[in-house]
């Protein structure tokens, strides 16, 4: 089949998604997707994404898509991004018979979050391990995800898990939080450690996938090595040629509740599957070259 017969449409057009289906347009796909109805925040993203040949509709749980049959029709491939909230998935709420009706759907991809392990005082997590999530936002997305694959036992759409460790970037990562002066200081927790992930990594997943599908399985997405943020940040200070923001514990730590709850999860995340199954190579195996590679 050639490239030009592939059409991706992705829920929700974010950091992680826009790469993924940029990467496909290069290769000569058509793409589509949403993006929230036009807010104060997100003013003038559906104009920049239809001058960059995407064909954009607005979506949100309060906006199913007006006309979901022609905005599906001859879509081969699915990528969903869209974060549960407290009422659930709203791609789900709105949209399972449309996705379900879909004939001409080869793959589906719904991005997660490795959250849905929760702590597991820094033992290692594989993808057929039991879920224990920490955080009310965890849960929300322990119960999407097996939404998801009920859809897939139910229906037949050919869906894949992918759960995403920290995801980092052009535009989002700790050389943009120094440069900008947001971090204020180095949290140090001894021997807490987060697991990452370079974004153009996730879009080699994706494209993995996508060459070799195997609808109902779980990937978890992630470099090779894990670290105590506060050796990212003094990594990533030298590179700048900057001084380091100072240490403090993580007891005296200023930090928002919201803030808190990403530590309350420390765990080693495996990603032996991406590597075995679908023979990922990942371009930024760890964060010091990921990071050289963003300066």
């Amino acid at each position: 089949m050639s490239q030009n017969s592939n059409h991706l449409f992705c829920f929700g057009l974010g950091y992680s998604a826009l790469v993924f289906a940029r990467r496909l347009k290069a290769l000569g796909w058509t793409i589509s997707g949403t993006v929230r109805p036009d807010t104060e925040k997100d003013h003038g993203k559906m104009e920049a994404l239809q001058a960059e040949g995407f064909m954009i509709y607005p979506f949100d749980r309060g906006s199913p898509i007006t006309n979901p049959n022609q905005a599906l029709r001859g879509v081969t491939h699915i990528v969903t991004s869209v974060p549960p909230g407290k009422e659930g998935d709203a791609v789900l709420d709105h949209h399972t018979a449309d996705i379900a009706a879909c004939d001409s759907l080869k793959w589906l991809g719904y991005l997660s979050t490795t959250g849905v392990y929760g702590n597991r005082d820094g033992g290692l997590v594989r993808e057929d391990d039991e879920l224990n999530p920490s955080s009310a936002r965890s849960e929300q997305r322990a119960l999407a995800e097996q939404r998801w694959l009920d859809f897939f036992v139910s229906s037949q759409v050919p869906v894949h898990v992918f759960r995403l460790a920290g995801i980092y970037g052009p535009g989002r990562s700790p050389l943009d939080s120094l440069r900008s002066g947001r971090v204020k200081q180095r949290i140090q927790k001894p021997g807490h450690i987060f697991s990452r992930i370079h974004v153009e990594d996730i879009a080699n997943v994706l494209l993995a996938s996508v060459e070799k599908p195997n609808p109902g399985r779980v990937y978890n997405v992630c470099d090779n090595a894990p670290e105590e943020p506060w050796r990212v940040t003094t990594f990533a200070s030298k590179l700048l040629g900057i001084d380091p923001p100072p240490l403090v514990s993580f007891e005296e730590a200023d930090m928002s509740p919201m803030a808190r709850t990403f530590w309350l999860d420390n765990k080693r995340v495996d990603n032996k599957r991406i590597i075995r199954e679908l023979g990922v190579e990942l371009s930024y195996p760890d964060y010091e070259t990921g990071l050289k590679s963003l300066l």
